[in-house]
């Protein structure tokens, strides 16, 4: 370990400190780090025409394998994150819904019954959808989210948009929350 004695008899390198080759230096390249596969350990020759070909088919069928596979293992990382989104959705909408039928009794109590009606169409319109999602794959949802985009690209446009302003909202509120 240096002491700081040394640091201070350090100085910055100058081009006086550089010292360059002589013009008749000769090169010497670097030996290869790996065997290419350009030439016949045996011969020394380069192999023939139909040895590469097989080599770069050989190559090319990994690598799609491995392609396909790296797919394979997005598509189903990607399912079970949306089956697990799925029933974290059904969750919390399954409280709203709760939420909404208790709040339906106190506004009973506090402004009437037609307007504790009102809580109670929202809560069954909140506790279907929460059904159909439940019941629906997340496959068809996938499908369904499809044709919507087809259908009306403005109104997807306009979703993601919102979605995204909610989650950075989240997201913002969550780091808040941790530096406090």
């Amino acid at each position: 370990m240096a002491d700081s004695n040394d640091r201070n008899d350090l100085a910055p390198v100058t081009s006086g400190d550089i010292e360059t080759p002589l013009a008749n230096a000769s090169f010497q390249p670097a030996a290869p780090l790996k065997d290419t596969g350009s030439q016949d350990t045996a011969t020394g020759n380069a192999p023939s025409s139909g040895t590469t070909s097989d080599t770069v088919a050989d190559a090319t069928e990994t690598v799609k394998q491995g392609a396909s596979s790296l797919r394979d293992q997005a598509t189903d990382r990607a399912r079970l994150f949306a089956e697990d989104g799925k029933t974290r959705a059904t969750d919390a909408l399954g409280q709203l819904t709760q939420l909404l039928n208790d709040a339906a009794t106190q506004v009973d109590d506090k402004l009437g019954q037609q307007y504790g009606q009102y809580a109670r169409n929202a809560a069954d319109q909140v506790q279907s959808f929460t059904s159909t999602l439940d019941d629906t794959s997340v496959d068809e949802l996938f499908d369904q989210a499809r044709e919507l985009v087809k259908k009306s690209p403005g109104v997807a446009v306009g979703v993601a948009a919102a979605l995204g302003f909610v989650a950075a909202r989240l997201v913002s509120a969550s780091v808040d929350q941790r530096g406090a």
